[in-house]
């Protein structure tokens, strides 16, 4: 009986889990569309408006997308190691780290070089960004020294965790704001008095803004909901009491 309900809760969690993943892909495709159709695209510092598109293409591909996949890797892989599930999990945050830092320097180039120069961290939107920023850092450096290299002692990784979770959590609803106050200060910057006007580009910018709160929110419960935890495998089991009897 309790096999049947695991097999469907593992279900459930995958079908769940299929559509939410494809709101996030059609988000990215969205983003991505509008860029290349609504704001011509992308460059470097050639052509600091362009470069300035890379900024909300990295923040919601590294913030929302890369770091719902990592918090989620140890339930959508539930039945994989964990040491292999710790390294995916890290390696998706690296890699969300490192897309996150070349968005960030997209726009502070695209202020840097407009002419006349833009100031920089004024807005609500920047500031939340970067918070988010520094506290995903400190979070992915204690995580890493923590649960991966060097480690620590198992008692002391049973006391982080926790705070691990909760942290994480919070700075992945901190990405969302930062991705909603962004696409909110941007449609207001572009398109200004057409905003109200219904214009299509306004229905691009309101659309993304839906598919990220619907997003967010799916993947919060995903993560949340105790009944999708990973389940320690027999292997681990046996593992964990041998080294309880030593």
């Amino acid at each position: 009986m309790e096999a049947r309900v695991g097999h469907q809760k593992t279900k459930l969690y995958n079908s769940l889990y299929v559509f939410t993943s494809s709101l996030g892909i059609g988000l990215i495709v969205l983003l991505l569309f509008w860029l290349m159709y609504y704001r011509d695209g992308f460059s470097w510092q050639a052509d600091p408006k362009k470069q300035f598109n890379w900024h909300p293409f990295m923040m919601v591909l590294s913030m929302v997308f890369l770091y719902s996949q990592a918090i989620l890797i140890y339930r959508t892989g539930r039945y994989m190691s964990k040491k292999k599930l710790k390294l995916l999990h890290a390696g998706i945050h690296l890699l969300a780290f490192i897309l996150s830092v070349i968005g960030l320097k997209a726009v502070f180039d695209s202020h840097n070089l407009a002419t006349p120069p833009i100031p920089n961290l004024y807005s609500l939107h920047s500031w939340i960004g970067l918070l988010t920023v520094i506290i995903y850092t400190i979070q992915f450096l204690a995580g890493f020294i923590s649960f991966l290299y060097p480690g620590l002692s198992s008692s002391m990784r049973k006391t982080m965790m926790p705070v691990h979770i909760v942290f994480g959590t919070i700075t992945f609803i901190m990405g969302l704001i930062s991705v909603m106050t962004g696409l909110t200060e941007k449609a207001l910057f572009t398109l200004s008095n057409d905003y109200s006007r219904f214009i299509p580009e306004a229905f691009v910018f309101n659309f993304m803004g839906l598919i990220t709160t619907f997003y967010g929110l799916l993947v919060l419960y995903l993560v949340t909901d105790l009944s999708y935890k990973r389940q320690t495998l027999p292997e681990e089991e046996i593992i964990l009491i041998g080294r309880n009897n030593e």
